[in-house]
């Protein structure tokens, strides 16, 4: 192992311009007009394997976007390592708030500035060139497939199906991950658990047409106000989720799980300071790190209706609409909840409304045991490139399809992620540092290595 960094230090440069060139291409998959895009970011993620050492890559169809799959069998006998990354990004809006252009990345302040600079193709693409380095140093030890999608941003609709019809070719003994974060730039940190996710559109409806809100007004009830006063109901003023049985399947977590689970650094100060909020708020009774890993949610994560045009028109709107999201938390369900908010949000909707639910997507929550034999080989590769434990975390972020690949092909996933909070994923200024990036490679390396170890070990 002792040629890993010395490769990587002398092809930091070609690393970033390979990278670069994933980045350009603006794959953003929720956009229909983008498709010809996802072809070409699926192409260039086939001819990136094979150009770092598979035996064999291709773009194969999915009902969607297609799926990038890649593969070098060094011995059949070997454990054998799939990754999962994706190609796709989310949107870019509101354009006018990037300080560079999103498709053209930059470096400044010893980041990387660009959509997908950190999710996912910053993190996904530490995979290729961490393979790379083991195979043309001579260190690679084990097995590795490759398996790309591009349709993550959007919930992965087609990929359980893809996988169910692949699932031979996808056998392996553990999936490895980079699309998480660590506590803070000098503390590793290995994420343990992922929220499920349920994300609905929803459409309230007042009188057949829009209205003169002076005629009208205080006559004829308006859909916005109706849709804010049955949002405002849904949370309590303990900040828990009003909607009836919700919490009936939460696993809770043990008093020693939420006191190992505190330990993280946090300073709810510096917290505060990077988002610039003056205070917190959550569930009584539970800390922000708890808020964030253990608990669910209700979010509404767009609300629109009515006249937002420049200047002034007195609208009295027929129709209104919120897009509205929980996360979940471990043994809830989120087709059981998706049918729960239906139910009880048509419930509490004013006979002066008609109210329409759409359930968009969603996933389960998940969780990685501790004492997995990958973790504990993911432990050994961080502590060789942090000099220190890193530290088991719950994110409050969801991955939807990690628990779908548990259930189709019966494998469980570590999580290895490199970002950090300040990144911006999902937002104007997207960033990456470059130490995260050539750290990640390293420290993935140091995975395979000590993965083939462990398992040389037990048998």
């Amino acid at each position: 192992m002792e040629k890993v960094k010395p490769y990587i230090d002398a092809n930091k440069d070609r690393f970033l311009e390979e990278l670069f060139g994933l980045i350009r291409i603006p794959s953003i998959s929720s956009l229909a007009d983008r498709k010809p895009d996802m072809i070409k970011a699926a192409e260039y993620w086939r001819d990136s394997i094979l150009k770092a050492g598979a035996d064999k890559a291709e773009v194969i169809p999915s009902d969607g976007n297609p799926v990038v799959y890649g593969e070098k069998i060094i011995d059949p006998s070997l454990p054998t390592v799939l990754v999962y990354g994706h190609y796709d990004v989310m949107p870019v809006d509101p354009i006018e708030l990037w300080k560079s252009p999103p498709f053209e990345p930059e470096i400044r302040d010893g980041k990387i500035w660009a959509r997908g600079a950190d999710d996912d193709k910053g993190q996904a693409f530490m995979h290729a060139k961490a393979f790379e380095t083991m195979v043309q140093t001579g260190n690679l030890p084990c097995n590795v497939k490759f398996m790309i999608e591009g349709e993550e941003e959007i919930g992965s609709p087609n990929l359980a199906k893809w996988c169910e019809e692949h699932k031979d070719m996808l056998h392996a003994d553990v999936i490895l991950v980079s699309d998480t974060s660590l506590i803070g730039p000098d503390i590793p940190s290995i994420t343990t658990g992922l929220r499920g996710l349920a994300y609905w559109q929803v459409e309230v409806t007042g009188p057949n047409r829009d209205l003169h809100s002076g005629l009208f007004g205080g006559a004829v009830a308006n859909p916005i106000n109706t849709l804010a006063e049955m949002i405002t109901s849904m949370v309590d003023e303990n900040n828990r989720i009003t909607i009836p049985n919700f919490y009936d399947d939460v696993l809770e977590a043990t008093p020693a799980e939420r006191e190992l689970l505190n330990k993280a650094p946090f300073s709810s100060e510096a917290y505060k300071k990077a988002i610039d909020v003056e205070a917190l708020r959550g569930e009584k009774g539970y800390t922000t790190t708890e808020h964030t890993g253990i608990r669910p949610t209700f979010d509404v994560c767009g609300i629109w209706g009515g006249y937002t045009g420049e200047g002034a028109k007195t609208v009295l709107p027929s129709k209104a609409y919120a897009k509205i999201s929980c996360r979940l938390v471990p043994n809830q369900h989120h087709e059981k909840i998706a049918v729960m908010f239906k139910e009880h949000f048509e419930k509490i909707a004013p006979k002066s409304v008609k109210v329409n639910v759409e359930y968009l997507h969603g996933g389960q929550a998940y969780v990685c045991p501790i004492d997995l034999p990958a973790y504990k080989a993911a432990e050994k590769a961080y502590m060789e490139t942090f000099g220190k434990q890193p530290v088991p975390m719950r994110s409050g972020g969801s991955i939807p399809i990690i628990s779908t690949f548990e259930q189709i092909l019966g494998l469980k996933t570590v999580l290895m992620g490199f970002g950090l909070e300040s990144d911006a994923i999902h937002s104007p200024n997207e960033n990456y540092p470059l130490e995260n990036f050539f750290k990640g490679i390293e420290t993935i390396s140091w995975f395979y290595h000590h993965f083939a170890a462990i398992n040389r070990a037990k048998a």
